[in-house]
């Protein structure tokens, strides 16, 4: 499939051919959600915890005698049903990561591209480069471009002046090829590839 190249003063400069088995894949929202949710598991710090009955300090005496007091039998002040008491089941410290193929995560990878494509939201540039390390220049560039929400993912590496440039900018990520995600493509309104970002990516998941 052909796509328009622009670069950032929003000029054509010629066109691109996109290989149909990276941008051109069926768009399926359950595969976009395992490969979401995936990637946020791993975000967690999975610190949470409340205590057990092990957990508490008390006394381990019996409160009152098994028989014979008319109320129901307890052995330990520590239990849950106590003010002060344990908590039964509560969360515990853990990982919350659990695995994918890798070849889920490309099919992944692919699907996120090609929904972008599927919704007009993907721009590719002739390159990276920026003249100017200001924000302001790039705020300007972005406004005539009409970009409010944009991933911009550049070669191997990013431009140092794109990058000081964009780093202060809302709405704004700038990623390196290797760095693309699904979550950050799906985050952002406009996906952004630079020519360079194309064929990494296309050598990548072909």
């Amino acid at each position: 499939m052909k796509q328009d190249v622009i670069n950032f003063d929003a000029q054509s400069v010629g066109s691109i051919e996109l290989a149909e088995g990276v941008f051109g894949m069926p768009v399926r929202a359950d595969i976009l959600h395992r490969m979401v949710n995936w990637q946020l598991a791993k975000r967690r710090a999975g610190t949470h915890k409340t205590k057990g009955i092990s957990d508490i300090s008390g006394t381990t005496k019996k409160p009152f005698k098994q028989k014979g007091t008319g109320h129901a039998r307890q052995g330990s002040l520590r239990s849950p049903q106590f003010r002060g008491g344990a908590t039964i089941f509560g969360p515990v410290v853990r990982s919350h990561e659990h695995e994918l193929t890798k070849k889920f995560k490309k099919l992944g990878l692919k699907t996120a591209l090609s929904a972008k494509v599927a919704e007009g939201k993907l721009v590719v540039i002739e390159d990276g480069k920026f003249d100017s390390a200001k924000t302001k220049d790039f705020a300007l560039k972005l406004k005539a471009l009409g970009w409010e929400s944009a991933l911009i993912i550049d070669g191997p590496e990013v431009d140092g002046n794109l990058a000081l440039a964009s780093r202060n900018v809302i709405g704004i990520d700038v990623l390196p090829q290797q760095g693309a995600n699904v979550y950050d493509i799906l985050r952002r309104d406009t996906l952004v590839l630079t020519k360079a970002a194309v064929e990494h990516l296309e050598a990548r998941l072909k």
